[in-house]
């Protein structure tokens, strides 16, 4: 796990392990290893034995590390993994301090165009899903704003709350109980359909940037040539626990839908998201 014990990553990979372990009546271990840009933790996986003992819960931002460091890192994202399914979509959602005199994307992209570099945008850190996200609607919507990078989501919406930056695009689990609270206004989701658990707040598109669109996907794999029978058992095993009620539920409440996949689905998923994070890295010069 290249997470910290926190997060929604956590809370998928500490549910297919608590399910994997009742199934197979074997002891199956949560290892979080964070750092360096989940680097850390997806290299021990490429280096590991091809045998589906050992798995990697990756998101958004794994697809982003190709060209986000090009030419130095130590494992192929493609090459040196075997997918094994897509496991759960959810919005970013578009938040800003109550006190930025914008209610809307398109009140927001004025205010941006009419004071360029001054708005602010807080993230998780370089290469990460907000970031990224940030950086596109930049490039669609035509505007210029100012990044402040923190170590993680928490202090981010830490100082969007207190109004040190002016907005932040945030998985939706991250945000919505400060959005809930009055802490937060919120202004649109990245996704093509709106959120139960934020029913009023308009899509991007509906808001008037009609070519934006992020998911932030979670997913499985295994490490490249565990055999295909591995990866088919895998693959049932994890698509029957994203299907358990209990589980669909567990994950609506925190505003994350179940998308299970096979694991061809996933490499192709992979592959386009690689592509499309490989030209907005380089178009906006992230480094």
């Amino acid at each position: 796990m290249p997470f910290p014990p926190s997060g929604f990553n956590d809370v998928l990979g500490r549910t297919l392990a608590q399910e994997f372990q009742k199934t197979w009546g074997q002891p199956v271990v949560v290892d979080n290893r964070p750092g360096g840009n989940t680097i850390i933790g997806s290299d021990i996986v490429a280096k590991a034995a091809p045998d589906g003992h050992t798995l990697l819960v990756v998101a958004l931002p794994f697809s982003v590390l190709p060209s986000l460091f090009a030419g130095k890192l130590p494992f192929d994202v493609v090459k040196d993994f075997a997918p094994v399914s897509l496991c759960a979509g959810s919005p970013n959602m578009l938040v800003a301090n109550p006190s930025v005199p914008a209610n809307s994307v398109k009140e927001l992209i004025a205010l941006a165009k009419a004071q360029p570099g001054k708005l602010t945008y807080a993230s998780a850190g370089n290469g990460t899903s907000n970031h990224v996200s940030a950086e596109y609607f930049k490039m669609v919507a035509g505007i210029d704003m100012l990044h402040i990078p923190y170590k993680g989501s928490a202090p981010a919406v830490t100082d969007l709350i207190g109004g040190q930056v002016n907005i932040l695009f945030d998985n939706l689990p991250n945000v919505i109980q400060h959005v809930k609270a009055g802490k937060l206004k919120p202004l649109a989701v990245t996704t093509v359909k709106r959120s139960s658990q934020a029913p009023d707040v308009p899509t991007m598109q509906e808001a008037g940037v009609a070519d934006y669109e992020v998911s932030v996907w979670f997913g499985l794999l295994a490490t490249a040539g565990t055999p295909p029978d591995v990866i088919a058992k895998l693959n049932a095993e994890t698509v029957r626990v994203l299907n358990l009620p209990e589980v669909k539920a567990r994950f609506a409440a925190l505003g994350v839908d179940v998308v299970a996949s096979s694991p061809d689905q996933f490499t192709q998923h992979l592959k386009s998201e690689i592509a499309k994070w490989g030209k907005v890295v380089r178009e906006a010069k992230i480094k």
